[in-house]
């Protein structure tokens, strides 16, 4: 996997780096180790899967407050998204400072959102579908955002 930086401090994007031969490809979606070389979280709670049907569906920007902060690794599986992040850290040297960058199933691009940033997804393309690692289970009355 190849991790690059964005302009929000933490967030990653994160490039699958599939190795091809005559039947396809192989790539890893998440790895313990490489996560772990790159200071990145590594213990995840749920795998989510979203599934929306028309281009131009908004979901979020939502967060979860502490102690249920969460993590996320959001990969576009199907179709294609506008996936954004905001830095609502105010200790961090990047607060209020946003990053956003297209993910589709064709790139394969994954990103990374840290802990205290909220994220969204504006669907590009009608029955865009992504999968999405949580680093912390879902907790209603810790969820802001839409």
């Amino acid at each position: 996997m190849q991790f690059y930086p964005t302009s929000v401090n933490g967030a990653r994007l994160i490039s699958p780096d599939p190795r091809w031969d005559e039947r396809g490809f192989f790539a890893r979606f998440f790895c313990e180790r490489e996560f772990a070389d790159n200071g990145l979280e590594r213990s995840f709670v749920q795998i989510n899967n979203s599934l929306s049907t028309k281009k131009g569906t908004l979901r979020g920007p939502h967060y979860q407050l502490p102690p249920c902060a969460e993590v996320k690794v959001v990969r576009c599986v199907r179709g294609a998204l506008y996936d954004a992040i905001v830095d609502l850290r105010p200790d961090s040297p990047t607060y209020r400072k946003w990053f956003g960058a297209d993910l589709t199933a064709d790139n394969r691009f994954m990103m990374y959102v840290p802990r205290g940033c909220a994220h969204a997804m504006l669907t590009l393309s009608d029955g865009a579908e992504a999968i999405y690692l949580v680093s912390a289970f879902y907790e209603p009355e810790q969820e802001r955002g839409r």
